[in-house]
């Protein structure tokens, strides 16, 4: 195991390990495993992480917060290196939907483990798939929310991956910025719109919904209107899904979204969610 700390203030640690004993450890990216150790008390505890990488070799990444008073994370981060851990998996249907399509990949906190792992994926940089580009040119959006721009895990890298590929947008908004932050600000879900709205497909239904709802003041006949109106400037929907929004963090910023993204019509089946509280 290897470890360094990619955030002073959260405590955050990004940790490597290698299975010895498997030439490959095969996963989907998005997955995540439970590790396995006994407490002070003698009890089995066990906990799950995202992966945070994608599959390459026997090697496998975590991005984990020290939690005050909480076993696993300190027992995880306290480990000395070269140390070992038990583990089990890959578990979980946090997967990349095939065909891949457009994609925002919304997350706060460690939720950015499995967007990291699946941007490896797309466009790899090591193993037996360095230099390909998995995105069949689709568009990538990265929408990652934190409190302080000091903990922005794997800002590095993002940012390094949006300026090599045109089709992939990296995203940070802060909800307790500093005046010196030039970036977002506010929540995830605030931003969520542009981005869907200049995609240009929203749901029919929940267009004419909203034109009724701001004509509703209004006549019989403005309804009408407004109704036609919102049905004519809006593209037909798809056969099939060609956007899909993938969200990972706690259960108030998941629900968020999802609200945000139902507003806009979206079919739960688009929304693909991974909570972790």
């Amino acid at each position: 195991m290897q470890k360094a700390c990619i955030s002073e203030t959260a405590q955050c640690f990004h940790l490597e390990f290698q299975l010895d004993e498997m030439e490959n450890f095969d996963y989907a990216p998005g997955q995540f495993l439970s590790a396995v150790a006994v407490d002070g008390r003698g009890k089995t505890q066990t906990r799950a992480y995202s992966i945070a990488s994608a599959s390459s070799g026997n090697r496998f990444d975590l991005c984990v917060n020290r939690v005050e008073g909480g076993f696993f994370s300190n027992h995880l981060v306290d480990l000395p290196v070269g140390e070992t851990v038990q583990i089990h998996g890959p578990h979980g249907n946090f997967t990349l939907r095939q065909p891949i399509t457009d994609s925002i990949f919304v997350a706060t906190g460690t939720g950015i483990a499995p967007m990291r792992a699946f941007t490896q994926w797309l466009f790899p940089e090591v193993g037996d798939h360095a230099g390909e580009d998995r995105s069949q040119g689709k568009q990538f959006w990265v929408i990652y929310g934190m409190r302080h721009e000091s903990e922005i895990y794997y800002r590095d890298y993002f940012e390094r991956i949006a300026a090599e590929h045109d089709n992939f947008h990296y995203l940070v908004t802060l909800s307790r910025a500093g005046e010196e932050w030039p970036g977002l600000h506010g929540y995830v879900q605030d931003h969520l719109g542009p981005i869907v709205e200049t995609r240009g497909w929203t749901n029919t239904s929940a267009v004419t919904a909203r034109a009724v709802a701001a004509s509703a003041a209004g006549s019989l006949a403005d309804t009408v209107v407004a109704v036609e109106e919102a049905i004519l400037d809006q593209p037909a929907a798809p056969a099939a899904f060609d956007i899909h929004t993938y969200i990972c963090g706690l259960n108030n910023m998941v629900a968020g979204v999802r609200e945000k993204l139902t507003g806009y019509g979206w079919h739960k089946k688009q929304i693909v969610f991974e909570r972790y509280d």
